[in-house]
């Protein structure tokens, strides 16, 4: 809902701050930054070896809503670093990362809630996830300098949605919104007239959706014609027939082996548009997020997942849409692929 965009895979990566994190709703990635301390240049040092010291440098969820993002970022440890002599050394770290099993998490979370992952998603966001989320999607300025950063890319991503919509008279469309949140994109969508059915699997998450919405109200915006129905649902139980489905940083929370069913569920509500994000698969992220899942952070998250861009536009296409624009949003820590879909 957490990478690192550089690795930069030139030369020297020196004395990177650790971030500890687990980007679960959004696709988070900390920038391999030299430290300015007034000593010889990054470029006349020599190289140390590759230090993994301490749990406090999780780059676990890459890509968080993604990297979804996903748990966004416990917290920056300043003095823990990286230093990684070259490509080959990034490739031999890499593979020896990959090497290792990358289902050790995801059981041990499961396990917590009785074999069932998206329990242990839910549970999640109903405690410590809800509390750091609210944050980061919010207003307060008790958020570090990580956290600011992947409030700004999610604004960006759900800006790139309401821009794509502006042409719309969006008065009586009706719209489901699979995994609301807080309502970053529900509540907009409401106030430009919208018919919103907004659910999400954390009832926390979805009540305070409802509240935000409310306070909006309260202050002085129309409502629309038909209120935001709000529910604390599943993405799988979410039902009926929209005018424009949209579902942004999810996907992160969905292996490989369900994110076909899921996307094949969500086209079946759509009757025009779907409109969706996900975590972007590439050998960097991948190499970058199995670091993060060996290092946890002390903050418990739920596994990231990462997905190719061909896989997705491929299940979109076998469901009945075809890509009809795409975006990256990219800022320092956070990176989500965003897709707008049409039935064909």
């Amino acid at each position: 809902r957490t990478l690192c965009r550089a690795l930069a895979f030139r030369g020297t990566i020196t004395r990177m701050s650790a971030v500890s994190c687990v980007s679960l709703r959004a696709t988070v990635a900390p920038k391999a930054v030299a430290k300015r301390d007034g000593s010889k240049p990054a470029a006349a040092r020599r190289p140390t070896p590759v230090v993994l010291a301490a749990p406090a440098f999780a780059v676990a969820s890459l890509a968080g809503p993604a990297f979804a993002a996903t748990e966004a970022l416990s917290q920056t440890a300043d003095g823990v670093g990286i230093a990684v002599g070259g490509l080959a050394a990034v490739a031999a770290v890499g593979g020896l990362l990959i090497a290792t099993d990358p289902n050790k998490r995801r059981d041990d979370m499961k396990s917590t809630a009785g074999g069932d992952e998206a329990k242990s998603v839910a549970d999640y966001f109903n405690s410590t996830g809800f509390e750091r989320w609210n944050k980061i999607y919010g207003e307060t300025d008790d958020v570090n300098k990580v956290q600011m950063d992947i409030r700004v890319g999610h604004q960006q991503t759900v800006d790139k949605v309401l821009n794509w919509t502006s042409g719309m008279d969006m008065n009586g469309v009706t719209v489901c919104d699979a995994g609301c949140g807080t309502g970053s994109l529900a509540i907009p969508l409401a106030l430009r007239g919208a018919s919103i059915a907004a659910s999400d699997i954390s009832s926390a998450m979805v009540g305070e959706a409802e509240e935000r919405y409310n306070a909006e109200i309260s202050g002085g915006k129309k409502a629309p014609g038909v209120a935001p129905n709000f529910q604390a649902i599943g993405l799988e139980e979410c039902s009926g027939k929209y005018n424009v489905v949209t579902c942004i940083d999810v996907m992160i929370h969905y292996p490989t082996d369900r994110v076909n069913a899921m996307i094949s569920h969500l086209a079946s509500l759509s009757d025009d548009k779907l409109i969706i994000s996900f975590a972007p698969k590439t050998l960097a992220y991948t190499i970058l997020k199995r670091i993060g899942e060996l290092f946890p952070g002390p903050s418990k998250a739920t596994r990231a997942y990462l997905h190719k861009e061909e896989d997705v536009e491929a299940a979109l296409n076998a469901a009945g849409f075809k890509v009809k624009r795409r975006e990256m949003t990219a800022t320092q820590f956070y990176y989500s692929r965003l897709l707008e879909c049409e039935r064909a």
